[in-house]
């Protein structure tokens, strides 16, 4: 399970597409505090290859874990941060074992899972600008903090932001050391070694709320220029 290698960071698209017990647990990251545009990172290696087709509210198909609710707020720069409607969001994260849907059976990922489409999913903002998914923690791969990966478009279609969100590591600790995540270990790399969060999360921390008994509460903002 997870990877021996993470490929180099590909630079973001701006192309228009078709749209036991630890008790109770709670964790703040940073947020995005100020209105400032999140950080933009990569979409890749394993980006959803067709997203138009998984419109759908609850992303864990067969995964077993810790549950998760994702609830991202979408963001309006050009409007004093306000939620922007009808935005077009699109997630996507590895499972327990650190693996992602819709790749596998190279150098990247030896399990071949190129035929399923778990964990990934695409919800359209509510008046609010708010999507919710319902899904699992995320595991680990070699090399990589845990994180989800966002991509937002517009309601047009036109992409707006490709960014990932961070995980609060005393709570990855927590989750990784029961269930089906304890084989797999704690995660070997941390926020601040991350290539990807090693320059920092203030715009990319989640808050992280519950426990692996109940499961946990995810809550971001995303803020964009639209």
């Amino acid at each position: 399970m997870g990877f021996a290698a993470i490929a180099p960071l590909i630079s973001c698209s701006d192309s228009s597409v078709d749209p036991a017990e630890a008790g109770s647990e709670s964790t703040t990251g940073s947020g995005s505090g100020s209105c400032i545009v999140t950080a933009t990172e990569t979409a890749g290696p394993f980006p959803t290859k067709t997203p138009a087709s998984l419109v759908t509210n609850d992303i864990t198909s067969d995964r077993q874990g810790t549950k998760l609710s994702v609830k991202i707020t979408i963001q309006n720069l050009n409007n004093s941060c306000e939620g922007l409607a009808d935005a077009i969001v699109d997630i996507w994260h590895c499972d327990a074992g650190g693996n992602y849907s819709e790749y596998g059976g190279s150098g990247m990922q030896s399990t071949n899972y190129t035929n399923v489409h778990f964990l990934r999913g695409r919800q359209t903002t509510n008046a609010n600008g708010l999507v919710t998914f319902s899904s699992i923690y995320p595991g680990w791969y070699s090399g990589r903090a845990p994180h989800i990966h966002v991509h937002v478009y517009n309601a047009s279609g036109k992409s707006l932001l490709v960014t990932q969100i961070a995980f609060p590591e005393a709570i990855s600790k927590v989750v990784y050391a029961q269930g089906v995540y304890a084989s797999h270990g704690q995660a070997d790399t941390t926020n601040a070694r991350d290539n990807v969060f090693s320059d920092g999360t203030s715009t990319e921390m989640a808050t992280v709320t519950g426990s692996t008994s109940a499961g946990y509460e995810l809550t971001h903002a995303i803020v964009v220029s639209a």
